[in-house]
């Protein structure tokens, strides 16, 4: 069709203006073949409204035309008007050749609106009317993947393995690798992956292969994987955390911040990192590094609440009260949302004989942790040393309940209990 052609040059080459003038005489005057034609060209060329007004056109003529109702259907989803296509689909008839294709478009629609179980009921009829379509195999395979049935979704894949190792793109080896993954089944996992990637190299998988290994606690095959990873694609910023993870878990805890380092390089806006590189940094007792690491976290995120949790122990460790109280006032948190900063403040009021507040603050994070005994010493003693002995009676009483031939407690609670006072 040397006039479809022409029109199709004309778009590629960015002439729109004269490519929608010849359009309209083929809308206009155009054989049904040249129209349909058109359309199908447009429609790939993203010129939507333009593909129905000739498909329409058609369907004018020949309004119970299934091929002509599968285009305008697809023409209405690509437009996101999904209800309008699931009427025109509704009506190709049983009879019509490309009845077994709208089933799958409509179980694509369905799919999307969350209707599982209609969806499923459109393939498996197109399955009855075509069982050798491994299209609907896949179709299925997804279903079945998306709702959790994972069985159901392996079975539906590997009809599709009879046939190919790829569907829509998709490696299906590496499809299977993932649904196995995600169900916790990691060691099955492993050998679809190896499959996957003997077949086609896609970072993905690889990065999946890696990240199912540390699942597994295959620590140095997860190592083995995310280092070749790094070394196909440095700028693949996810690999750099659990790289880091997989190091730590060998007890290798430099090339676990030296793979921080690197991942920091690579995206310097990642909090993650910074914080992983903060707790690792401890460990090695690089202190000064390890605040500065936790100290960008929190920059990144004021409302980092877990990197602040660390960093409010170093300083907590090094007697660095007026920093904790410092760093709690500048966090982007509620400390009822997060009672472990009532209890640092606490302490920290405490050991400034900042007494009025560290009462306070007390009192509220006692909500919270009226069963943790650490917290309850702290406050137990505290509550001594301001004179409220009646109250601190109750808190050693509570500490007994943890350990009731606690010597310690037994002597502080005697001697409370010994003493005439009022105030609590």
């Amino acid at each position: 069709m040397d006039k479809i052609d022409r029109i199709m040059a004309l778009l590629e080459n960015g002439q729109h203006k004269e490519a929608i003038a010849e359009y309209n005489v083929v809308l206009k005057n155009g054989k049904p073949e040249e129209k349909f034609l058109l359309g199908e060209g447009l429609f790939q060329y993203g010129f939507l409204d333009e593909a129905k007004a000739l498909v329409e056109n058609l369907l004018a003529i020949y309004p119970e035309e299934g091929e002509l109702l599968v285009l305008l259907a697809e023409i209405l989803m690509e437009a996101s008007e999904e209800e309008k296509a699931i009427l025109v689909l509704e009506r190709i008839s049983e009879q019509d050749t490309h009845y077994g294709q709208a089933l799958l478009l409509l179980a694509d629609l369905y799919q999307m609106q969350g209707l599982y179980e209609v969806c499923e009921s459109k393939l498996l009829r197109a399955k009855e009317l075509l069982p050798n379509e491994i299209i609907i195999d896949f179709a299925l395979g997804e279903l079945y993947s998306e709702r959790g049935e994972i069985r159901k979704a392996m079975e539906a894949y590997e009809k599709v393995l009879e046939e190919t190792n790829e569907m829509a793109g998709i490696n299906i080896h590496g499809r299977l690798a993932e649904l196995l993954s995600s169900s916790g089944a990691f060691e099955e996992s492993l050998v679809y992956y190896d499959k996957a990637l003997e077949e086609k190299l896609e970072i993905n998988i690889f990065f999946g292969y890696a990240f199912t290994a540390l699942q597994a606690g295959y620590n140095r095959t997860a190592i083995e994987k995310f280092t070749e990873l790094k070394e196909l694609d440095p700028e693949y910023h996810s690999l750099y955390l659990y790289l880091a993870q997989a190091y730590e878990r060998e007890e290798e805890l430099e090339s676990s911040l030296q793979a921080v380092q690197e991942g920091l390089k690579q995206d310097e806006f990642n909090k993650d990192l910074f914080y992983y590189g903060g707790k690792i940094a401890i460990k090695l007792g690089k202190i000064t590094e390890a605040e500065q690491y936790l100290r960008e976290s929190l920059v990144l995120d004021p409302g980092f609440a877990e990197a602040a949790h660390v960093l409010n122990q170093l300083f907590l460790q090094q007697e660095r009260y007026e920093d904790v109280l410092e760093l709690i006032s500048e966090l982007d948190v509620i400390e009822d949302e997060e009672p472990q900063f009532l209890w640092d403040a606490a302490v920290s009021c405490h050991k400034l004989e900042e007494y009025s507040l560290a009462s306070d603050k007390y009192e509220s994070a006692y909500t919270f942790f009226n069963h943790n005994e650490d917290f309850l010493n702290d406050y137990g003693y505290f509550l001594i040393e301001e004179g409220k002995k009646g109250r601190a009676a109750e808190i050693f009483k509570q500490l007994l309940n943890f350990d009731p031939t606690n010597d310690e407690y037994l002597d502080v609670l005697e001697r409370l209990t010994d003493l005439d006072v009022n105030d609590k």
